[in-house]
């Protein structure tokens, strides 16, 4: 069973852009927490790590 933690930069019940993350299989998944039983990301801690390092710096283009 995987425990989904919500982010701590979520804005609460108002807020539309909440994620929940989790770590299982040495991976972190990321869902929409508003709806959790949708889609769902999975990346490797390495990759996840660049990721957060990226949209720190604003630097999330394609």
């Amino acid at each position: 069973m995987i425990e989904w933690r919500k982010s701590t930069h979520s804005g609460g019940d108002s807020d539309p852009a909440c994620v929940e993350l989790a770590e299982s299989g040495g991976r972190v998944w990321v869902r929409d927490s508003r709806d959790p039983d949708g889609e769902r990301l999975a990346f490797g801690r390495e990759a996840f790590a660049g990721l957060l390092e990226r949209a720190k710096r604003g630097d999330l283009s394609l």
